[in-house]
């Protein structure tokens, strides 16, 4: 079995991903044949779809531009090098595409799927739950399956065609550089987008106008509706496609310099991302409920696939990775007593990571639930104004970094003592082989959502609205824990990426005559060169995350400006007897997003090319200022956001004064502020993380 495993490896992952794409396929036809409801349902339905797909094309097109440009330089440059570049380039077309594919036919499905569970709410929880849980099964399944199609099979072409092992793995590299460009990108433009858009009618409609949230008179309500999607859907879509993709190419590398065994080592994360995949499918057919209660529901089917996962990981370990030997210049890879890892040893490993998994959604669902002290405390300070409630959020947002943090450390050393950095690694990619039902949990947040607009914009019976607002609920929880596994699934990931990067220009520096001799030692702090790539580094993810908020900010003002002019020169919008112009809210949303994403996207990209072109150990400071520094700015951002919105949402439903309430009012300015913070910069801190390091990875040919 093992000759097998190590020899079709990649044909195995390759046949798992084919059947999450096939999942995704037929769930997909399924979910089209459900009713979408009456001629309005459908209407309100087809503008968010117009809006979303619009904008997309849009983004997709610039990206694609910048993308090209990078591409024929990446390729033009390396091969000067004497590296593999055109091997490169053509992995990061391959990884840019399949990252925008899922992305896109994610968020296809989910803007189709609201409708639908709007119209099975008539039914009951049940029946709504399980199309809008479906929905975001789509998404979910494509991105794990497409991220490991593009991996395993890139690399299977590779090899194929004769390329050595290392060359092989290399050439990933650029595959996971097109998959975080694309992610980066997503993640800042939707972040700009939805946040824009939901501030803006917001401000008009519920503080200035008094009328409630998603009502038809708001012309910011399609764009809002729209900004859920591309926000949410693609752009979670995007960053954890990368993610995944980047971890398993980063534990390819550290197996293929770390063990003897490099074909055995290489192909280990693929095939644990093969039956995790399966597990995923099966974990999906348990998400039902009879006595609805959503929230146990979706958290069963997480977890039958997270026990079916760590249960299969057990005999692929011994099958695979039984009899290991270190490369002779594998000393600083070793794990904590110097010994070759057992079978049972990684095995263990893979556990820590599903661990990890469970523990972040714990503490995040601490911190941002409205059942726990947390949101509580931020909804009692609402009562004393709008100042205690920025000042209880903030102070909530800084704490909600410690829990995570103690994790992380501690799963670090157990991994590395099980393991070493490449048990380190395979943690990680354990961890995310649970991407298909996390980014399903995300999608259904978004879905939902625009399930219950279209229900108020449709004016469809109160008992609908009584099944889709428990959904919705439901899913703002979800999308806050999913946003905690991203993060702390990109620290790992940048983690193994860093380990990669010394590893690698070690290699090559070895390589090189006359290069100087690459140690661990290579990055001491005491170094005034490291020192100073930190501060950059820690520089760089503030200055990244001021120019996300800023952009949040000056389009929201945009929306603003329009909603009150619609107001005020149609003023038959109030009384239903003039309709909205939904359309240009839209526009300018769009617009706005497209600009302003642009810089604050090309500062992980230049500025760690810059520093490592004048000094490879500032480069190495700065990677580690980036990922400690964006951790705990992201940590604080998303969770502290996601408490505030769920402080508003304890007050709207009664709890200290509740709606129109002075601190109902307060609850909403904090919500406001909270927005960029949990949906546009802290998520889009992920990705930068990555690129980063990518970037990095990329460059050594340039820096030995």
């Amino acid at each position: 079995m093992t000759d097998f495993l190590s020899d079709y490896g990649v044909v195995f992952a390759l046949l798992c991903a084919a059947a999450a794409i096939v999942y995704g396929l037929l769930t997909t036809r399924w979910l089209l044949a459900q009713p979408a409801g009456n001629d309005q349902m459908r209407a309100i339905s087809a503008a968010v779809q117009e809006g979303a797909s619009a904008y997309l094309r849009r983004q997709y097109s610039i990206i694609g531009a910048v993308g090209l440009v990078l591409a024929v330089l990446l390729g033009v440059a390396l091969e000067a090098q004497g590296a593999n570049g055109l091997q490169v380039a053509i992995g990061f077309v391959i990884g840019g595409t399949l990252s925008g594919a899922a992305g896109f036919i994610g968020m296809n499905v989910s803007v189709r799927a609201n409708a639908r569970v709007a119209e099975q709410a008539r039914r009951g929880v049940a029946a709504a739950l399980s199309v809008a849980f479906k929905g975001g099964a789509v998404t979910g399944l494509l991105v794990a399956g497409l991220a490991l199609l593009g991996v395993a099979g890139y690399y299977g072409v590779l090899l194929l065609a004769g390329v050595d092992e290392k060359d092989a793995v290399d050439a990933l590299v650029g595959l996971g550089f097109g998959g975080s460009l694309i992610s980066v990108f997503a993640r800042l433009g939707g972040g700009i987008f939805t946040k824009a858009a939901d501030v803006g009618a917001d401000l008009v409609g519920k503080i200035e106008a008094g009328i409630p949230e998603d009502d038809p008179r708001n012309p910011a309500v399609i764009a809002d509706n729209v900004g859920d999607n591309v926000g949410d859907c693609a752009g979670m879509a995007a960053d954890l496609f990368e993610t995944y993709a980047v971890t398993a190419v980063a534990v390819m590398l550290l197996g293929v310099l770390t063990f003897s065994q490099t074909t055995q080592a290489a192909v280990y994360p693929l095939v644990v991302g093969g039956v995790s995949l399966i597990a995923s499918i099966i974990g999906t057919f348990a998400v039902r409920t009879r006595n609805d209660n959503v929230e146990r529901a979706l958290y069963k089917g997480l977890i039958t696939s997270g026990v079916l996962s760590a249960v299969a990981f057990l005999p692929v370990s011994h099958w695979l990775m039984g009899d290991l030997s270190f490369r002779p210049d594998a000393s600083s890879l070793l794990k904590g007593s110097g010994g070759v890892p057992t079978a049972t040893e990684l095995w263990l490993c893979t556990l820590i990571g599903v661990a990890v998994t469970a523990g972040l959604f714990i503490i995040t669902d601490y911190y941002t639930s409205t059942r726990f002290r947390p949101v509580r405390t931020i909804a009692h300070a609402s009562q004393t104004g709008h100042a205690t409630n920025i000042i209880q959020g903030l102070a909530q947002g800084f704490q909600a970094t410690a829990a995570p943090a103690i994790l992380i450390a501690v799963a670090i050393i157990a991994a590395h003592a099980l393991g070493g950095l490449y048990g380190i690694g395979v943690a990680v990619m354990a961890q995310l082989s649970l991407t298909g039902l996390i980014v399903a949990l995300d999608a259904f947040g978004p879905i939902t959502d625009n399930a219950g607009g279209i229900a108020e914009m449709a004016d469809l019976p109160d008992s609908v609205r009584n099944v889709t607002d428990p959904l919705d609920a439901v899913g703002n929880t979800t999308k806050a824990v999913t946003k905690g596994y991203a993060i702390g699934s990109a620290v790992l990931a940048a983690l193994v990426l860093f380990a990669a990067f010394v590893e690698e220009l070690r290699t090559e520096a070895a390589k090189t005559p006359g290069a100087e001799r690459i140690t661990s030692g290579s990055f001491d702090i005491s170094q005034p060169e490291v020192l100073v790539g930190l501060l950059i580094g820690g520089m760089m993810v503030y200055l990244f995350a001021s120019l996300a908020i800023e952009a949040v900010g000056r389009a929201g003002g945009a929306v603003v400006e329009e909603v009150r002019r619609q107001f005020r020169e149609k003023p038959g919008i109030m009384d239903r007897t003039e309709k909205p112009d939904y359309g240009r809210a839209v526009a300018i949303v769009t617009a706005a997003a497209q600009r302003e994403m642009i810089l604050p996207a090309l500062i992980p990209i230049l500025v760690p090319l810059v520093v490592g072109l004048l000094s490879y150990k500032a480069l190495g400071g700065l990677l580690i200022g980036v990922i400690i520094v964006g951790f705990f700015a992201a940590v604080s951002m998303t969770s502290g956001g996601g408490a505030w919105d769920n402080a508003k949402k304890l007050i709207e439903d009664g709890e200290f004064g509740g709606k129109g309430s002075e601190a109902h009012a307060a609850s909403v300015t904090g919500d406001t502020v909270g927005d960029p913070y949990k949906d546009t910069a802290g998520p889009a801190i992920n990705p930068m993380i990555k690129v980063a390091n990518i970037v990095a990875l990329l460059i050594i040919p340039f820096l030995v």
